[in-house]
């Protein structure tokens, strides 16, 4: 196992368990408890792998779980990680001398190539075990190579870049597919692009790197043992738009830029930082002869990729002059170096040494360091042994290196998911930014920190930071749970008084305007705040008090509409004499309740703009809760006033349809107070029947009995049917008027008379009007001239009947006669009738042998029947059958009862016996047997069943019985 330094493990081993609502230890301003549960695992892990290989290993690639390295001079061993226990071997077949210089690995694992010593490449496919090589790379020491992670695929390499050891740059395509003994060659093609120089000539192409951005710009860097290129374009439209070679055109006139460095190690190496498989890398570093440049990739600079770029310089023991790094593998917060015996890795962020790990001496020199991109595993090996390093959770305390750079947000982002660490963090950010005299940024972290309140607070205090501490405070308020109420209730309170102070403190200067409707807008935001409104409403009652006390009643009328403490509002309107202000809120909102209270005081003074109001709210107010209001303003009597009240009345009556009696009794009064005109129209729109009125009708009577409304009291008479009371209010009116009354009861003859009889005796004796008193006699037709001449005084002649007397005396005489014709057509009716009964006693019918019951369709005279008049037959039983379903329930039981004393009787004798028998049963007291007979004829055979009313009746009843209507239904199927 790996010999990890014991500081590097110190310092990466400690670790926080939360624990809300405890004391700080160890963390200042927070409330979490710092314990180390379990002992940390490094960063860096080293395993060494369980391999002896055969033969020394020259080279080793990693790439996508697939791990290749050449043994000797003529084997390939692959093994795929996923299945480590079966090793693929190849022999690479060489004869000659040659050896493996370099190996290159794609990103998907599945194209290897292989530079020889001799200027040969081969090439390897992961699905195939031939070897084949590369006729168009020959000649060439392939030092480095650029793959195409973005067209790349398991069967092709797509464009990629070559460079060598004479500084050339080559592009190439490599495909996996095999055609035989006459197939396609795997080099599609291979040209040159571009030649890399220094000083001295062209230089080797240490390393290459080629990335395609997110705006679809290509980016190629390349390394020389002293210079960093960078090739920056958009690739060539047509055929080659997929090639670098557009990108490479653009430097043919000019260099490409680059960045040098003086010492040289005779060679470098390029490595980048991918968070994730085919997407774009985030950093580099290059080891090159005077250390290690390194820094962040940054695809949107149009002129160079490299920012935030570092050099961390060799400590005296390594460098060109002593021991030499090796390789170079880059992770998120650190980069290793590879020496001959050991492996050091630095923070990028510090660029302190965090880890040195030494090798024994009995495996050999280190020989070269590798890392998979897609397992994040870092491989390093010497010529018999072979060691992997797992990285874990290198981002732990990354947050407090960030710290300690004052680099907050980045320290947050690496601690989102341990609350105390963020904490940590918000204090000292906190702290940072009122040192800074940041205030409001201040107290924003301080609001979500665990620090204690009260100290918070007095801070911001004693630096009269008010709108630091108004900023902190409504933080606090927005993190409160809904249980915490008295918090919230102090934080509310506070709020309001320090905006009011700083209102109060700013009003009246006037070089202080803006920044008082500034704080003026910032305190209403506070009070509508939909963050807030549940403690705002909690706290309204101390919150009105502050406003009061302040005398600020242009935020306490704010609030209350806020609050929806629409009665605040009105009540303040009010008082300060805004009545359509008040109407306005009232009519904005709608509460009915709002109106009943206040519509006694807006009346009096908008009595037609509040009674419009009203009746837009139409059906949504209850009129009776506004009788109150009406009865208190009506009183003045004032036209104005009842017109308002009538106006609205009449509104619910005739419109709304109210039927209230309380409401149809309060118009009447107004009517009868202030129109009279309309009280009666409204009394006869109303109706004459005593069920169907609204109103009291005894209480509209004394109404207009007091105001002396006589018309009136007499349409009241008559609908409660008092129709003698209302002739004698009406004769004192208008006689036309009683004659209406007097016709009224249509049904009660004596009483119309007796009230014709009044008006005859008023117009006789009060208006003496012998000619209007005849009128009356013509217009009932119930008055004869014998009941009117009592009322005549003893000196009137006869002159003036002579005309009603002769009329009277021809309607005796007609009636007369009319007596005499009834009496004659009555005698002659008697006679006829006698004689039909004298025709009937005589009437037969003839039955023939062939006829048939007219029920069951047998012979008739096989048993006793019966003849109709109609010409129907039945057989006695047939028609008892017949007629017994359609008999009431008595009639049946009085069937029942003759058919068993029927039964019960003794058999008839023949002759004088017979005679006798029935003398006998006769003078025994009980009925004969033909007395018997003659009963249950009468109650069978009165009529017959198919002519008589009993058809009639059974109309409605179905032609088949419900109880038998299954049977017969299944009877036809």
């Amino acid at each position: 196992m790996a010999s990890i330094l014991d500081e590097y493990e110190d310092s990466l081993s400690r670790s926080a368990v939360l624990q809300p609502g405890c004391p700080s230890v160890g963390i200042p301003h927070s409330g979490y408890v710092n314990a180390q549960l379990e002992k940390e695992v490094p960063i860096f892990t080293k395993q060494r792998i369980d391999f002896t290989p055969s033969e020394r290993i020259t080279s080793l690639v990693v790439s996508c779980n697939q791990l290749c390295m050449s043994l000797g001079k003529d084997t390939l061993l692959r093994i795929d990680l996923g299945k480590a226990n079966e090793p693929n071997h190849v022999e690479l077949g060489r004869k000659d001398d040659a050896k493996v210089h370099k190996m290159f690995l794609d990103h998907t694992g599945s194209h290897l190539l292989i530079a020889l010593s001799s200027t040969e490449v081969l090439y390897v496919n992961r699905n195939g075990q031939k070897v084949r090589p590369l006729a168009r790379w020959k000649g060439q020491l392939v030092e480095s190579v650029g793959w195409n992670k973005a067209l790349g695929t398991e069967n092709s390499t797509g464009p990629i870049l070559v460079g060598t050891a004479q500084g050339q740059i080559f592009e190439a395509e490599l495909s996996a597919s095999e055609g035989g003994l006459f197939g396609p060659a795997p080099d599609l093609y291979f040209r040159p692009l571009y030649v890399l120089n220094e000083e001295g000539g062209p230089a080797p192409v240490c390393s290459l790197e080629a990335e395609r951005g997110p705006d679809g710009r290509g980016f190629v860097i390349a390394t020389t043992r002293q210079r960093l290129f960078q090739f920056i374009g958009r690739a060539a439209e047509g055929a080659e738009a997929q090639g670098f070679s557009g990108l490479f055109a653009a430097y043919a006139d000019h260099p490409p830029p680059f960045r040098e460095f003086p010492s040289s190690l005779g060679y470098s190496e390029l490595a980048f930082y991918t968070p994730k498989l085919r997407s774009a890398p985030r950093a580099f570093a290059w080891m090159m002869g005077d250390g290690v440049l390194y820094g962040a990739l940054d695809c949107g600079r149009p002129d160079s990729l490299l920012s935030e770029e570092r050099v961390w310089e060799y400590p005296e023991e390594v460098g060109p002059g002593a021991s030499p790094p090796l390789a170079i593998v880059l992770t998120q917060f650190h980069f290793l170096l590879l020496l001959a015996d050991r492996v050091e890795a630095v923070c990028t962020l510090t660029g302190q040494v965090v880890l040195r790990d030494h090798f024994l001496e009995k495996f050999g020199p280190l020989k070269h360091m590798v890392k998979d991109s897609s397992t994040g595993h870092l491989w390093a090996y010497t010529e018999r042994a072979v060691f992997r390093y797992h990285v874990q959770r290198e981002a732990r305390d990354v947050w407090r290196t960030y710290l300690d750079m004052n680099r907050f947000d980045l320290a947050k982002e690496y601690c989102r998911e341990r609350p105390d660490c963020l904490d940590t963090v918000l204090a000292r950010e906190a702290d940072f930014c009122f040192r800074q005299r940041r205030y409001l940024e201040s107290a924003r972290c301080y609001a979500l920190t665990q620090s204690y309140f009260e100290e918070i607070a007095l801070k911001f205090l004693e630096a009269r930071q008010e709108e630091a501490l108004a900023e902190f405070l409504q933080r606090k308020l927005a993190g409160l749970k809904p249980a915490e109420r008295t918090q919230a209730t102090l934080l509310t309170t506070w709020l309001t008084e320090l905006y009011l102070s700083r209102l109060g403190a700013l009003q009246g200067d006037p070089e202080a305007l803006n920044l008082y409707r500034e704080t003026r807008e910032r305190f209403r935001a506070f009070l509508s705040s939909p963050r807030h409104k549940e403690w705002l409403f909690a706290s309204r009652a101390s919150i009105h008090e502050l406003l009061a006390s302040h005398g600020d009643t242009e935020h306490m009328v704010y609030f209350a509409v806020i609050m929806q403490d629409y009665e605040r509002v009105v009540a303040y309107h009010c008082q300060h004499e805004a009545y359509e202000e008040a109407l306005a809120v009232l009519a904005r909102h709608r509460d009915p309740q709002l109106f009943y209270k206040f519509s006694p005081i807006l009346i009096r003074h908008i009595p037609r703009q509040l009674v419009d109001a009203w009746i837009e709210l139409g059906s949504r107010l209850d009129a009776r809760q506004l009788i109150p209001a009406l009865v208190n303003y009506s009183q003045g009597g004032e036209a104005q006033q009842v017109s308002q009240a009538i106006r609205y009345m009449e509104f619910c009556v005739n419109v709304l349809g109210e039927t209230e009696q309380a409401i149809h009794n309060y118009l009447l009064s107004l009517y009868a107070r202030g129109q009279p005109a309309s009280l009666l129209a409204y009394l006869e729109q109303a109706g004459a029947s005593p069920h169907r009125v609204h109103y009291d009708l005894k209480y509209a009577l004394r109404l207009c009995a007091e105001h002396g409304h006589h018309r009136a009291c007499v349409h009241v008479y008559k609908v409660l049917e008092l129709y003698e009371e209302a002739v004698d209010l009406a004769l004192q009116v208008d006689v036309d008027l009683a004659k209406q009354c007097a016709d009224l009861p249509e049904e009660d003859e004596e009483l119309r008379k007796k009230l014709w009889l009044k008006i005859a005796r008023h117009v006789v004796q009060e208006e003496e009007d012998v000619q209007t008193a005849m009128a009356c006699l013509a217009s009932c037709p119930l008055l004869k001239i014998e009941d009117v001449l009592p009322f005549f005084p003893d000196f009137v002649t006869i002159d003036h009947f002579k005309e009603a007397i002769c009329s009277s005396l021809k309607a005796y005489n007609h009636h007369i006669q009319e007596l005499q014709r009834e009496m004659e057509e009555a005698t002659a009716s008697a006679q006829r009738i006698r004689r039909d009964l004298q025709e009937l006693r005589g009437r037969y019918g003839a039955v023939e042998p062939q006829d048939k019951c007219a029920t069951c369709d047998f012979p008739l005279l096989n048993r006793p029947f019966y003849l109709f008049l109609c010409g129907h037959m039945f057989h006695a039983d047939c028609l008892l059958q017949a007629v017994r379903p359609g008999l009431p329930a008595y009639k049946q039981a009085r069937l029942e009862e003759l058919q068993r004393k029927l039964g019960a009787a003794p058999p008839p004798a023949k002759g004088s016996a017979r005679v006798k028998e029935a003398e006998g049963g006769a003078a025994a007291g009980g009925p004969s047997r033909e007395q018997l007979k003659a009963d249950l004829d009468e109650l069978v055979a009165a009529e017959c069943v198919y002519c008589g009313e009993l058809m009639i009746r059974s109309i409605d009843r179905p032609f088949i019985d419900p109880q038998h209507y299954e049977e017969e239904h299944l009877s036809w199927l």
